[in-house]
């Protein structure tokens, strides 16, 4: 048999896929039909103006058929960086600007310009999966800084984690999983943080769209010299329903461009051009109807909050964006319980310890909800159907 590297095979299963398969072989009954909490990706195809946009590219321009520039076409990326600079009152180039196929392959080439085997990566925990399973890939180790009872972590003691192998420091916020959103205080603390040691800040900011604050989350792009440190990571598949599509970004210095640019020619060569048509267009032509997206999120948010805050025994830690993260009160892990869920109430939710080390008791404690793709109804469904699992 052809060899399998080892790093391929030591890694986790793909948590979303994993929970797809319970289903398989399942039925449920009418008056009890299944509840998905398991992922938060939008179900929905984008409006009908921004489709029409695509579509009528298909058919208008041939160069919608043909390979792009690498880094991404220009026009898209001028409109993300005055995007980005008026957004955070900063100062955001074109050149400083790369389009990838989705934000996981924002964070990919971003490691892959920083650290090869051997080196580690500091991961606030619970952790988003894909991230750690592209570690383990690269045989990079991830370091687990556990956050708090807030679910933040503290740069105090990310610092005691740092060591001569450390490359980086990986924030997500609007967090997934735990939908925590990062302080701007605390976000300038990991930045100076990462600065003193000439570490990476990754800042994932794939939820940006659905943060409940109304001012910039962070002022890190205001400082002359952001690029030194800061990688920060973006996906138009959340904002304009373009997942299918494979859309994401990341903004760095243009000396570490010339190093990404390396790994998407390698990868992908460029990202698809329909679907770049169609980012351009939604950045464009949908401020107002994403902000009523961002409005319908935060309602669910708001819902999610009141249903789960008293329900007897849960204890709802942190919820924003798309997600909820919650303790659940019976003495059985939460793969377990993830399994008991489905079978019983015919909720379907990812166990805390997908998003945690193996050796780590917090992720048997927990579960991740995704909200975002249920209503204000079904969010009450959901809490009573909690409620009647009993011990």
């Amino acid at each position: 048999m052809a060899p399998i590297n080892p790093a391929i095979a030591a890694t986790f299963a793909p948590p979303v896929m994993e929970a797809r398969r319970w289903l398989q072989g399942m039925t449920f009954p009418p008056d009890r039909p299944l509840l998905n909490v398991s992922q938060a990706a939008p179900v929905e195809p984008p409006p009908e103006p921004l489709r029409a946009a695509i579509a009528q590219a298909s058919l208008d321009r041939p160069e919608a058929h043909l390979y792009g520039p690498v880094l991404g076409n220009p026009d898209l990326r001028a409109a993300l960086s005055a995007e980005f600079g008026s957004a955070y009152g900063g100062q955001v180039a074109p050149e400083q600007v790369a389009i990838t196929q989705g934000c996981n392959q924002a964070f990919c080439a971003t490691i892959a310009t920083l650290a090869g085997a051997g080196d580690e990566i500091i991961l606030p925990t619970p952790w988003y999966f894909n991230h750690k399973m592209w570690l383990d890939m690269q045989d990079i180790r991830a370091v687990p800084l556990p956050c708090g009872a807030d679910m933040l972590p503290d740069p105090g003691h990310a610092a005691r984690l740092i060591g001569p192998a450390t490359r980086a420091i990986v924030l997500v916020t609007p967090n997934n999983p735990s939908g925590a959103e990062y302080p701007a205080d605390l976000v300038r603390g990991f930045y100076d943080l990462a600065a003193r040691h000439g570490l990476a800040l990754i800042l994932d900011e794939t939820y940006r769209d659905f943060d409940s604050r109304s001012g910039p989350p962070h002022d890190l792009l205001t400082l002359p010299d952001w690029g030194r440190t800061v990688v920060q990571l973006y996906s138009f598949s959340k904002a304009y329903r373009l997942t299918g599509h494979r859309v994401g970004a990341l903004i760095a210095s243009v000396n570490r461009m010339v190093q990404i640019e390396k790994f998407l020619d390698a990868v992908a060569i460029s990202t698809s051009q329909l679907g770049q048509i169609g980012a351009l267009w939604g950045l464009t032509h949908l401020r107002d109807w994403l902000a009523g997206e961002r409005a319908e999120i935060l309602s669910r948010r708001a819902a999610t909050t009141e249903a789960l805050s008293d329900l007897p025994g849960w204890r709802l830690k942190s919820a924003g964006a798309y997600f909820a993260w919650v303790e659940h009160p019976f003495d059985i892990g939460s793969p377990d319980l993830a399994r008991r869920m489905l079978r019983e109430i015919s909720v379907l939710a990812l166990p805390g310890t997908m998003f945690m080390a193996s050796d780590d008791p917090a992720g048997a404690r927990h579960l991740r909800l995704a909200f975002a793709n249920v209503d204000r109804g079904g969010i009450v469904e959901l809490a009573r159907r909690l409620a009647s699992l009993g011990a």
